[in-house]
This record gives C-alpha cells, structure tokens and sequence, in this order.
C-alpha cells in the first residue's frame, strides 16, 4: 500500500484541469513546471495528502509559507451544490418560462420524453460567432497576469464578456464553462502512483506498444486467473516456500508490478501488514570495506578491528521469479515505483522478493559465466593481495553463490503459477516452463491478438491430448510436429478477453463514444496445470457383463429351440 502523504523523491501523478494526467519526480529544491497552468516548487507538496485538488498561487502564502493551496470541496462542487438546492418548482417554474420563450421565438424542440415533456432545447438556430466575444486575448493574458488565485474570476469575467450567453441552452451553456473552466484553472489533483493509473498513462500519454497495449481491465483479468495473493506465514518458518509465481514479462514490468502490488511487495513506504520488512542480522566480522568481506569458507582471515556488516536475507515465500532473454531484465518502469533493477536498494521489497533469472541460466547454466565458479584461492595468496582485490575476489564468490542458489531454486520447480506477456512463441515458452509448475497451478497467457491462443489452445485440446495418449511419441522426441507441447499437462485450455467502452448516454443518443481509443483487443489464454497418472489405469469393481454379437446369437438359437419344444408339447396334449 503506497503512503498517505507524499515522500521525498517519489513519483507522483497530476490531474490536470484538461483531464491529462503529467507524472513528475518529487525531488526536494527542485521546480515542476504544469505548462501554462504554472509551476511550484517540490518541498511544497513533500507531507501534502494524496486526492486532494491544489490550487497554484502567484505567491507564496505569507501565513502558511507555501506555494499550493487546498482547494475544499465546497469550491469544488459549488456548482453542482447550486443545482441541487434548486427547488422542483423552480425548475418547472424554468422550464416553462424557457417553453413559452421558445414557441415565441419560434425555437423548436427535439427531445422529448413520452409523455411529450421536453428534455433538452435545441440550438441549431444560434450561429456562434467569434465576435461574440468581446474580450480579446491581450485582455484576457492581462488578467492572468494580474491573478491572484485559480483563475474563477477570469472565467466569470469571460462568461460575462460573452454577448449571446444569454441564448445558450443549458447543456450548450454547461459545456462551454467547462471548456473555459479546464483551460484557465490552474488547479491540479495529487494522485499516488499505481498499476492501473501507470497503465493508463502509457497507453494514452506514450507508446502503448512498450506494454503490448494491455489495458487495466485485460491485466486484472490476467491477475485474478492467476490467483496470485498473498500468503501469511508463520514467525520463524523460513523454509515455507508458499506463494511462488514465475512470469514472462516484456511489458517493461507492467506485469511484474501488477503481481508485486497484489503480494505486498510494490511500495516501498507502507503501513500495510502483509508487506514484509527486510530481515536485518548485525554480525562481528571483519573490518574490510563493504564489498570485501571474506567467504564463509575462509573466516579465518580475520583482522583483530571488528565492525558491524548488515546481512541481506530474500524471502522464501511470496516471491516472484521473472524469465527474460537479455543479460538483464527490462524493467524500466518499476522506477515509478522507486525500485532500480540495476542497483536495488534494500529497503524496497522488491529486492527480497523479486528473483531475475535468464533463459541462458534456465536451460543451460553451464554455460552461462554467472554460473561459473570463481577459482579458490589459498588464504595465503588472499593475504598476500591488497584490500581491493580481496574485495573483488569476495564479490565474485558471493554474486556466484547468490545466482547460482536462485538458479538452483527456479530449477527445482514448485511454482504456483505462471504468467506470460512476450512476444516469443508461447508454445516454446510453455513447453519448458509449465513442468515447473505444482498440480492445480494456473497458466496465464497474454497476446494482443487472438491467433496465437487459438493455436496455443488447440495443442490443449482435447483431440490432441487422446492422439497422445493412443500414440505418444518415443521417449526424448518431444517436442514433435503434431505435438510441440505435451497436451497432458494442462487441463480445459480457454480463450477470453474483455474490454470496458464508455458510453454515451444521452436520451435517444446512447451509444459507445466514438472517439474512444482503438488499438489491440488483447486476449487471454488460462489452463490448470494437471499432474498425469503415472502407469496404467486399472478399472476397479463389479463390471456388468454385456452381449456380444455371438451371446447375441446363441441365445436366439436357444429361444427358437425353446418354442420348438413348446411347441411339441403343445401337438402331443392335443393328440
């Protein structure tokens, strides 16, 4: 859970007047510029509460020494207040006043409801003309100038100036405040940063396709198929390994960031219970510099100065483990979130529950130079060698410890879930991670089109899996051309997507807005991870015996013998 005030040096958004939503670095002594709505410095919003509308002033308030001003919400919603407090009388005692100036001016009306009340007024005889106007915009700069708060008194200045207010209709009128209203305010609402504000952002402000145009819904979609959660453990229990998800993520961490946001581990500064805090573990050691504290193996080097050297501990539990192709992972979007993969900072969750691990180290760590074993070195030669290059041999061996542990752990298998959004071949992704997995484990995959699902899903299939199971392929040919994924492992393949259109909803006018962004649809494939029987299925029980055609025939012969007989008998009584 992100913090109730704003930190130092954390990313926040700002909700322009316009509906534009601008993201900025709260670093201290620095200055944020808005465009032409102004700019404040950052030390005035550190320890200011989130959702609340600011409001930029000229000067510095001399009272409480700030540049923003708490716009309270009777400003905000006067207009709507207005309105409300208007009695049913005197609306209808309007409406029938602007009724009869209407059949005398001979202003026709188009909406109506069905008992031929009217509903809105037509404005097609108004012909909006500029000169309408009479402020001129020297004018109007001249009192921005000379402004001394959010700009409302420009606005009713330009509301006045205007001559032909007057024969607006009231949505005409409403509108054209509005339009003035989002350019000349110079107001703005203080957001905290989450996935689906981020997600947004990109997709409207900057290149969707960095996201694979994964939209807020199709990635709450992919997270509740998931199941990813957070999973209490107990004091003291290190090894409980429960709540391990894997992800492919070529979204810049927009997957990533979604899962540690639903475990606990997103926010740096939090007050939330389930994030857990960094283990902390003070030891006498060495008095070496940070980076050269001597392997376990070789504590005997140890000078008489002691000193105190803090101990990192990851998380067994509730830890996300990423795949990626490169020697390092893309992840350029979670530093909105104050968390660098580069250089991550201890205090972050992330850095504990996050594991990065290539497909290089996945399927082929031998060759891989992170997973080679530094040389061992004699204690004799390390006391030889200068500080600096004993440092380096000691973060050598602890990198290599360090991936290699992890390496060793994704390798092991055990995961609870699985999570895809690349554009590699997800059947050759599939293929080596889905044996990784524990039974009931679901598999998640997203695609901005629907064809490779459709193809991902037929290798799913149920006709597939029965033409395995009658022929299976020889023992170390997988994967094959009829079959590139073992079609036992996961179980009812299913193909959906989703997608919220706003809507227009006027009388007699209802339907999607037709401005609204196009783009990828975005569909998810999810399957349950299964564990096959291993050997022969036996039937067990009282089978009922059936007929086959030579019983069939038998006892036909039988009954016709048995009516010969009768028969017989039957001559011989009558004789």
């Amino acid at each position: 859970m992100y913090p109730q005030v704003v930190p130092s040096n954390a990313h926040v958004a700002l909700r322009l007047p316009s509906g534009a939503t601008a993201i900025h670095n709260i670093k201290p002594n620095t200055t944020i510029s808005v465009g032409k709505y102004g700019s404040f410095q950052t030390n005035f919003l550190i320890g200011r509460p989130y959702h609340y509308t600011y409001e930029i002033l000229d000067q510095v308030d001399s009272v409480t020494g700030s540049g923003l001003r708490i716009v309270p919400p009777s400003e905000l919603y006067a207009d709507i207040k207005d309105d409300e407090s208007a009695t049913s009388a005197e609306l209808d005692a309007e409406l029938d006043e602007e009724k009869a100036s209407s059949i005398k001016d001979g202003v026709q009306y188009e909406v109506v409801d069905q008992e031929g009340k009217v509903l809105v007024r037509t404005n097609r005889n108004i012909m909006d003309d500029a000169r309408s106007q009479s402020m001129t915009m020297e004018e109007i700069e001249l009192l921005k100038a000379e402004g001394k708060g959010s700009g409302r008194d420009l606005v009713a200045k330009i509301l006045d100036s205007h001559s032909a207010l007057d024969q607006k209709t009231a949505f005409a009128l409403a509108k054209y405040t509005l339009r003035k209203s989002k350019k000349y305010l110079r107001q703005f609402t203080l957001l905290p940063m989450d996935v689906p504000l981020l997600v947004n952002w990109m997709l409207n402000d900057r290149d969707a396709t960095k996201i694979m145009e994964i939209r807020e819904e199709t990635l709450a979609l992919v997270g509740s198929w998931s199941n990813v959660h957070f999973i209490p453990t107990a004091e003291g229990d290190e090894n409980n390994q429960n709540g391990r998800w894997i992800i492919v993520d070529e979204t810049g961490g927009i997957l990533v960031a979604s899962a540690a946001e639903k475990l606990g581990a997103l926010h740096a500064a939090t007050n939330s219970h389930h994030t857990q805090q960094p283990t902390i573990h003070v030891e006498h050691q060495t008095e070496l510099p940070d980076d050269s504290q001597p392997h376990p193996q070789h504590e005997g080097q140890q000078t008489q100065k002691p000193s105190s050297r803090r101990k990192f501990i990851p998380a067994q539990s509730n830890t996300i483990t990423l795949i990626h192709a490169n020697s390092q992972p893309n992840l350029s979007l979670l530093r909105y979130f104050s968390f660098d993969a580069a250089n991550p900072a201890p205090s972050h969750p992330l850095s504990r529950h996050l594991r990065t691990v290539s497909w290089l180290q996945l399927l082929h760590p031998d060759e891989d130079n992170a997973c080679t074993e530094p040389e061992i070195v004699s204690p004799e030669a390390l006391q030889s060698w200068k500080s600096g290059k004993r440092g380096n041999y000691y973060r050598k061996r602890r990198r290599w410890e360090r991936t290699t542990s992890i390496v060793s752990e994704t390798r092991a298998g055990g995961f609870d879930g699985l999570m895809i959004a690349s554009f590699m071949n997800a059947t050759t992704i599939l293929h080596h991670l889905v044996p990784l997995l524990r039974g009931a484990a679901q598999v998640v995959v997203y695609s901005p089109s629907v064809e490779p699902l459709v193809e991902l899903a037929d290798y799913y299939s149920t006709a597939r899996r029965v033409a395995y199971l009658n022929d299976p392929p020889a023992s170390g040919m997988m994967p094959t051309e009829d079959f590139p994924v073992d079609p036992t492992l996961l179980l009812a393949p299913t193909v959906e997507t989703v997608r919220c259109r706003p809507w227009q909803t006027l009388p007699g006018r209802t339907h999607p807005i037709m401005t609204g962004r196009g783009g990828a649809e975005g569909y998810v494939f999810h399957a349950t991870r299964v564990l096959p029987a291993e050997g022969g299925v036996h039937a067990r029980g009282v089978a009922k015996r059936r007929r086959t055609g030579a019983g069939v025939q038998g006892s036909e012969q039988e009954e016709s013998k048995r009516e010969e007989m009768m028969g017989a008998v039957h001559d011989g009584m009558q004789s």
